[in-house]
Formats: C-alpha cells, structure tokens, sequence
C-alpha cells in the first residue's frame, strides 16, 4: 500500500478539465448499480455533447476525461476503497453544498496533484486575496519538475476550481479570485475529509489542527472537533498524543483495519 501511496503523490493525473456535475453523475450512477464499464458508456455518451469539434483529437480527449472520472468513483486504487465506499454512503444522504466537499476529498485522494494545487492557491488567497497561474505553476514545477506540462496541467485543475464555483475569474487574465466557501460541521463528513488530507499527503500523519485548516481545503471551513471524535466514526484512523494540545492523526498501518 506504501509503495502504491508513494507512486500517486508522485504522479500529476489529471490532464483534464474536471467538470463537478460530470462527477455529480459518475457517482450517481455507480450508486445506481452500475458496473464501471457500464458507467463509461452512459458517460461517453452524455458527454460527446461536450466534446463536439472537427479535430480528430475528440476521441482520445473524451475518453481521458472519462478515466479520470471513472478512477475517482468507480475504477479506484485498491487502497482507497474503504475512503470510496464512505464517501458514497455520505452523497447518498447530503445536501450539494456538502457534496462538493465529497468530490472534494474524493479527487484529491486519488489525484493528490489537485490537493498539491489548492494548496498553493489557498495560501495565496490568505496572503494577498488572489491567486495568480503563474505563481502556482512555478511553485508547482519546483516540486514536479520544470517541464510544460506540469503548467498546462495547473491550468486545467484551476480552470475545473472555476467551474466547481470555489474561484471566479477576475479581470486580469490567469488571475483568480475567491469563490464560494462553504461551512462543513457535519462530524462525519469532517472526518472523512480528514482521512482524504491524510491519503494525499507523503506521511500519511498531521496535527489535528493543521488538517483541519489545511489549505487545500480551502473551499471549505470544517468545524472543529476532539480528536477522539473524529477517530471513532472514522476506524481507518488513529490517535497519538504529543501534549496536551498536540493531537496528531495518522492512518492505520494494518490493511485489516481498513475494510
């Protein structure tokens, strides 16, 4: 499992426009009943709309938005099932606002590139108030490497912020604003974005705290909790204390205990 963690924070994925009402569907229609392959199709067929152009390019861009629609609900990584089928019993039983939190931690769990790019753009929002493309891309290609393609692909994880209304374009062009934010004080849905921080981070541990008001979950504002609370609903997870007020979560070693 360490290796296949490893390998996702290590990789950038998303090489697509991420649509929240395609997501919206995926998991719809997983949670329908659906078969994967199944869901593909439904999907490939709705969305051709989307894709409609002369190029002969269409096909190879439709069907790599719909992989990584299909890795996010459907076709996930074995070690991040017991963090999907959660998060699916959550959207059965939500409002959208807190369904948006749910994409949310879904997609950076299994892309960690999405977390690595809120991230910046949320420290920047709380500095200056607005996010500039080509400050997360250099910060972005430190980490990455500098190659283009990390730069094109920070555009296409801004530009699906965008759509999921949580920037809006400003008038200067690659410079965004804050869009909504959104209250999440649901304990359950709390504690399942924690366990989704933890799955996108390198060492798989943090200060309570610091998940909580992490900047790649920036759209949203999670209410605080004790930590036993949120490691009793979530059993993926466990407790270590370092003080009074230092309460670290980490995830559990043992697969067994992630079933």
């Amino acid at each position: 499992m360490n290796a296949n963690h490893d390998r996702r924070l290590k990789q950038i994925g998303i090489d697509r426009l991420v649509r929240l009402e395609w997501l919206e569907k995926t998991a719809s229609l997983f949670l329908a009943g659906n078969e994967a392959a199944d869901v593909g199709a439904i999907l490939k067929a709705d969305l051709k709309k989307c894709f409609q152009t002369k190029e002969t390019t269409v096909r190879g861009s439709i069907d790599k938005t719909i992989t990584v629609l299909l890795k996010v609900w459907t076709r996930v990584p074995m070690e991040l099932q017991p963090l999907r089928n959660s998060g699916l019993e959550l959207l059965k039983s939500r409002p959208r606002p807190d369904r948006v939190a749910v994409h949310w931690g879904m997609i950076m769990a299994v892309y960690p590139f999405w977390a690595a790019v809120g991230e910046q753009a949320g420290r920047l929002l709380t500095l200056q108030g607005s996010v500039a493309a080509a400050h997360v891309q250099r910060r972005l290609r430190e980490r990455y490497g500098e190659r283009e393609t990390v730069s094109r692909r920070v555009r296409y994880v801004l530009r699906s912020y965008v759509d999921w209304g949580v920037l809006n374009e400003s008038g200067a062009k690659g410079v965004y604003e804050a869009g909504r934010s959104l209250t999440i004080d649901d304990s359950q849905l709390v504690a399942w974005l924690t366990e989704a921080s933890l799955r996108a981070t390198i060492n798989r541990s943090g200060p309570l705290r610091e998940l909580l008001n992490s900047p790649s979950l920036f759209p949203f504002r999670l209410q605080s909790f004790q930590a036993e609370t949120l490691v009793a609903i979530c059993p993926r997870m466990e407790l270590l204390r370092h003080g009074l007020d230092d309460e670290l979560v980490m995830l559990r070693k043992h697969p067994a205990s992630e079933n």
